[in-house]
């Protein structure tokens, strides 16, 4: 049994599923209808990543390549993968080493790279970009894809393999103590043999069935969609105060906000407003632009900014998938995989030591 239909639950699901394992999948308001619904999609393995996370985060990068394929071949949903280029923009010369840094990682790193841009060679590539500060860091590789088609198509791959869907909301666990027997779902009793949590800002509510510290939190991230006049942008560009992110029909997303604000999932005008002006201020002509819409989600995060993957202490047929954070969809593959390989075999290959649930106890 997997509890919730976001992204890591439906990897989850896809992974148990295509070893042959029958699966059901509990999710109460709809697959992908949270946050893995509203992300901005970019895979970036080089970029924003915790240090401890480094190894996780570009083995889940290379397990994306080789699944897109066959999820799309699977569901027979179009998620729009693809590689992509990036800048990352120096605000000041301080800056500047640290992104030189990063990119001798992307040199280093199979199939990425990067190219070192001063003020008027960004100018030159860009020229509706102002105020370029001490230059950008041009990377390449990166990936971009439909979060909200790729949950769909990780969950309808999985029924292809055999998996269950099971609307509803899981409300509690009956096990001995040790071992989850079933879980509640409303009126239902569904009997497993292990059990995986992947529920998001949700995450207390398990830890209260298991007696186990899950300490995962809302973090509200917000989006502007843009529809823009003229050709769309050659590269995504990150800059300190908001990220300009090239999208379907030549939409620029405007994006994201970081903030701990409860379980509050409405878009809000203060976003909005802050978002736009440093959206004009690093592309004038983003002032002509249309909002076509403003999405509001909620991220689950941990107090120390690494997700909680594998099984939960004090039972040995439990698991958690969550708090991936901004990185949930770049990190849903290894996620999925190191869980179906724990019940399965109990051990992975993959790097998820520092995302261990038991550092908490």
């Amino acid at each position: 049994m997997v509890a919730g239909g976001g992204v890591a639950g439906c990897a989850v699901a896809y992974y148990l599923s295509a070893a042959g394992v029958p699966v059901t999948l509990v999710e109460r308001a709809g697959v992908g209808a949270q946050a893995s619904a509203w992300s901005a999609g970019g895979i970036n393995p080089l970029h924003g990543i915790p240090a401890p996370l480094s190894a996780l985060a570009m083995e889940s990068f290379r397990l994306h390549l080789g699944l897109w394929p066959e999820v799309q071949r699977r569901s027979g949903i179009d998620f729009a993968p693809s590689r992509i280029a990036m800048a990352l923009l120096a605000p000041d010369a301080a800056a500047v080493p640290a992104l030189l840094a990063q990119g001798e990682a992307f040199g280093a790193a199979e199939g990425f790279g990067a190219t070192w841009l001063d003020p008027a060679a960004l100018t030159a590539l860009e020229p509706r970009l102002t105020a370029p500060g001490a230059g950008a860091l041009l990377t390449r590789g990166n990936g971009v894809l439909d979060s909200h088609r790729l949950t769909l198509a990780l969950a309808a791959a999985a029924q292809r393999n055999g998996a269950r869907l099971h609307a509803g909301a899981v409300s509690g666990v009956e096990g001995d103590g040790r071992r989850v027997g079933a879980v509640r779902c409303g009126p239902d009793v569904l009997p497993c043999a292990a059990a995986v949590f992947a529920l998001g800002p949700w995450s207390q509510g398990a830890a209260g069935w298991l007696g186990a510290p899950l300490p995962v939190e809302p973090l509200k991230g917000e989006i502007l969609r843009l529809d823009v006049p003229g050709p769309p942008l050659p590269f995504d560009v990150v800059a300190p105060a908001v990220s300009l992110f090239v999208r379907p029909g030549g939409q620029i997303w405007a994006g994201t906000t970081s903030e701990a604000r409860g379980f509050d999932a409405a878009p809000s005008e203060s976003a909005r407003r802050a978002l736009l002006a440093a959206a004009v201020e690093l592309m004038p002509s983003l002032a002509g632009a249309t909002l076509e819409r403003q999405t509001a989600c909620l991220r689950p995060v941990t107090p120390d900014g690494l997700p909680l993957i594998g099984p939960v202490p004090g039972w040995d047929n439990a698991y958690v998938a969550t708090g991936g954070g901004p990185k949930g969809v770049l990190l849903a593959p290894a996620m999925g995989r190191a869980v179906a390989d724990l019940i399965l075999a109990g051990r992975t290959d993959l790097s998820i030591g520092p995302a261990s649930p038991a550092r908490f106890c």
